[in-house]
């Protein structure tokens, strides 16, 4: 009782300010339906109290965490040389407290050195860390994960949601294009999902329980993030039947036998960096300034950022899943846009408006892009079919479906699946179909005349997470329908109808 009487206090005065400044607001339209947009200023304001709230939110979780509290010059790192013991004790109490094997070795030190000597992309590390560790550890959470993994994501990209490497990998787990279209993640000419925080963070967890899944310890399911599950076993052949990381660590690839000790390296220096005089260089947002919003129609983020009073340079950075500076509409996977929460309020107190402007001021390439986005679909590839079959049936080009897709021949297998962009109505067979069934990988008419979409398992998929994928759907009806008694029976490549009509 005590803490609503606090909670009403604390907000009446925040309430009282609102009203006496929306009083004394002038009640007009300042976007007519006839607009001269060269003389536009594209000032937006947020509503009043949605301002006062979100600054309370703002510096609630600002501060300065550059601040030196050790007070060591640059010149004072204290190095990890001649620490040995140190090291140990620290390593070992770390190792108490998580389900991975925490092992003291030469390459752990070495690879500790490594660090501490690259102090200043550990202090950026420290930053970043407000805003990517509290994602990672809410994913990591829910998949009922040990959270140590967050540390990964520096072994991997340095908390680079861009990075890209030489083979092409890419986003802060860094997935290559064919992993990354087997977790699911959309890759295409506009969106790279491998670069989407949340997204990629919730497709690795998917992918290292299935290792844990499959190799029963968690220092195995490492090396087969980093090797592919193939080379690791491989490597517990050639071990003799070994089943622990540090015993079949000899017969993995070279690359391999460092990943582990790095790790183990990277959870000590995240741990214990300001006893090595290292301080947090702030990052741009922590995770709590930040917030988003389903967007509706097309925008640029030359728009986005006139609208909110923001540089395209901070959308890009929190918005690193685009391409080509363009949220694409009209599919419900991939039109988050992420904002400050002070701009967020703009965007949402201006939202009708903004649309307006930025449509009525698109150029007419970009609304060809927009007119695209809502046609397409996804075509799983048949038996007897090649290319030219597919783009007869949807009446476009080869060679577009190859650009689509990144193809580089006209090689294409059964049961691929190809993203199109039809300029003319979708075949009949996937009339009415709608967004959510985009993960089709066939239709199926059954005895009763009932069409039914045909979903396959993906690594990760429970039957909650596919009913979410169909409105109107629950985990119940699956069952029901496929005869499942057990809802964590279902295996990965598994098909199960689902009747959407």
């Amino acid at each position: 009782m005590l803490r609503h009487f606090l909670f009403i206090w604390i907000l009446f005065p925040v309430m009282v300010v609102a009203q006496s400044e929306d009083s004394n607001s002038p009640e007009e339209n300042p976007y007519p339906d006839s607009l001269n947009f060269a003389e536009i200023d594209w000032t937006f304001e947020d509503l009043p109290l949605g301002k006062i709230l979100d600054s309370i939110i703002w510096d609630t979780f600002h501060s300065d965490t550059a601040m030196a509290i050790y007070n060591f010059g640059e010149d004072s790192i204290i190095p990890a040389i001649g620490m040995d013991s140190i090291i140990r004790a620290r390593i070992a109490y770390l190792d108490a407290q998580t389900p991975f094997s925490l092992q003291y070795t030469t390459d752990v030190h070495r690879f500790i050195n490594l660090y501490l000597r690259r102090h200043e992309m550990i202090s950026r590390m420290l930053g970043l860390a407000e805003f990517y560790f509290p994602l990672f550890e809410e994913t990591l959470d829910r998949f009922d994960m040990p959270l140590e993994l967050k540390y990964l994501a520096i072994v991997e990209s340095a908390l680079n949601a861009r990075a890209r490497s030489r083979m092409g990998a890419q986003g802060l787990w860094q997935f290559m294009y064919n992993t990354g279209k087997i977790m699911d993640l959309e890759i295409n000419s506009l969106v790279d999902e491998r670069n989407d925080p949340y997204k990629s963070t919730v497709a690795a967890c998917a992918y290292l329980h299935k290792m844990y899944d499959w190799f029963g310890d968690w220092n195995m399911a490492l090396a087969a993030y980093n090797a592919g599950p193939g080379n690791v076993r491989k490597a517990i052949r050639r071990s003799g039947g070994k089943d622990s990381y540090w015993e079949i660590r000899p017969f993995l690839p070279r690359e391999t036998q460092s990943y582990v000790p790095a790790f183990i390296a990277v959870n000590y220096v995240m741990h214990f960096a300001g006893e090595h005089g290292i301080t947090p260089t702030p990052a741009m947002y922590s995770y709590f300034q930040v917030d988003s919003v389903q967007i509706r129609e097309t925008l640029s983020f030359e728009a986005i950022a006139k609208a909110v009073n923001l540089n395209v340079e901070q959308i890009e950075a929190l918005n690193p899943m685009y391409r080509k500076g363009l949220i694409p509409a009209g599919t419900s996977s991939y039109n988050t846009l992420v904002l400050p929460l002070p701009h967020l309020g703009v965007f949402l107190s201006n939202e009708d408006s903004i649309y307006k402007l930025a449509h009525q001021t698109m150029p007419e390439k970009e609304k060809e892009v927009e007119a695209e986005e809502v046609e397409r679909v996804i075509h799983r590839v048949r038996s007897g079919e090649n290319l030219s079959i597919i783009a007869s049936r949807y009446k476009v080009g080869v060679s577009q479906i190859k650009q689509w897709n990144n193809l580089r021949s006209d090689r294409i297998y059964v049961g691929q699946r190809l993203q199109l962009q039809p300029k003319a109505t979708a075949p009949a067979s996937n009339q009415g179909a709608s967004m959510a069934t985009v993960k089709v990988v066939e239709k199926v008419t059954d005895k009763d005349q009932k069409e039914a979409v045909v979903h396959r398992v993906q690594i990760g998929d429970t039957l909650y997470d596919i009913a979410a994928r169909y409105p109107g759907i629950s985990a119940e009806d699956i069952m029901k329908w496929n005869n499942i008694q057990n809802p964590h029976r279902i295996k990965t490549g598994d098909k199960i109808k689902i009747y959407t009509n």
